[in-house]
């Protein structure tokens, strides 16, 4: 197999750190990492696969002459806008994980489970979706092959992680009565009905991020989306009821038998021995779980699913290099 050399754009970060992690548990055929960040970053070392990487500055300078195959990035919209077409145009994919790239028509929008095939259409660059999207989609595709989703009510639990550092540490310093600095409230004994800015509409972003991600990745514009994305005192993992309503009549063994063996996902649905999806259980895995599978019977057909990820791992890291091992193989 053809060996690579892989770039990982803000590799200090809160993601990037855990593409070090994802990237260690694979076997990629890596040749040369080259680990960047910010200007305050660099000159930092960093130990990864047994060796001492030191950070690199982001610049036009520092990223010629490197032959880079993958740039696995998680450094923001803005840094995404200026950098990824100079790392494609020398003739890497990049696999972005900010929100920049998604809904251009130009760029496939990934999950693997879900539509692996648009990876092989990409232009230079491949974009991650959001995290709480991950999940969801992971969970549906199954459903919408057999049943065909008509429509989807979205209410999430988001983790203080899914907002970088500055959130994590707003709910570890609020346990010690410390004011917050990223949330516009204690998250601490709180949840906030607020994720991302506020639309015209009165929706946030995030919840638009999820309506237009979702009929984008499972390719069908005719499936109506509403979402409610909430923040919740949880460090890792998010959590998700999905309201689904279909076109074809469904029941819920027939539900649990198109979920059952779906690359990715976990059954957790044993009410009467308390056993369902939480966060707790998904940290630091790359699974999506399933579970309080019911008919939803004020409609002709629909159910409720309970749905939990590790929002860091498979709602970002993993999901990235699960792209790049798809590019792997596909590299002639």
């Amino acid at each position: 197999m053809k060996k690579i050399n892989v770039a990982v754009v803000g590799a200090t970060g809160m993601v990037g750190n855990t593409f070090l992690k994802v990237l260690a548990e694979k076997n990629l055929p890596v040749e040369n990492y080259y680990l960047f960040a910010s200007k305050k970053s660099a000159g930092k070392t960093v130990e990864f696969l047994g060796k001492e990487y030191t950070i690199i500055e982001l610049t036009p300078e520092n990223i010629q002459g490197k032959d880079i195959n993958i740039a696995l990035f998680s450094a923001g919209g803005s840094v995404s806008k200026e950098f990824a077409p100079l790392f494609a145009k020398m003739g890497a994919t990049v696999v972005d994980n900010s929100s920049q790239w998604r809904m251009d028509p130009e760029v496939p929008l990934v999950v693997p489970e879900v539509n692996p095939e648009d990876v092989l259409w990409n232009k230079g660059i491949i974009a991650n979706p959001n995290c709480s999207t991950i999940q969801a989609v992971v969970a549906l595709k199954p459903l919408h092959d057999k049943y065909k989703i008509k429509r989807i009510v979205y209410s999430t639990y988001q983790a203080v992680s899914g907002a970088g550092v500055q959130g994590y540490m707003d709910l570890k310093d609020g346990i010690n009565g410390e004011a917050p600095k990223k949330f516009p409230y204690p998250i601490f004994g709180n949840v906030i009905p607020h994720i991302d800015v506020f639309c015209d509409n009165g929706y946030t972003k995030e919840e638009m991020k999820m309506v237009n991600e979702t009929r984008k990745i499972l390719h069908d514009d005719s499936i109506k989306v509403t979402a409610t994305t909430v923040r919740v005192p949880v460090y890792y993992g998010h959590s998700e009821s999905i309201n689904v309503e279909f076109e074809k009549p469904c029941d819920k063994q027939g539900i649990i038998d198109a979920l059952t063996g779906f690359p990715g996902i976990v059954i957790v649905d044993d009410v009467q021995n308390n056993k369902y999806p939480m966060p707790i259980d998904a940290e630091g895995t790359d699974e999506v779980y399933v579970g309080r599978i019911r008919i939803d019977d004020t409609v002709e057909s629909g159910c409720n699913l309970f749905v939990v990820a590790d929002n860091i791992r498979k709602g970002a890291a993993s999901n990235a290099v699960q792209i790049a091992e798809i590019l792997v193989k596909n590299m002639k």
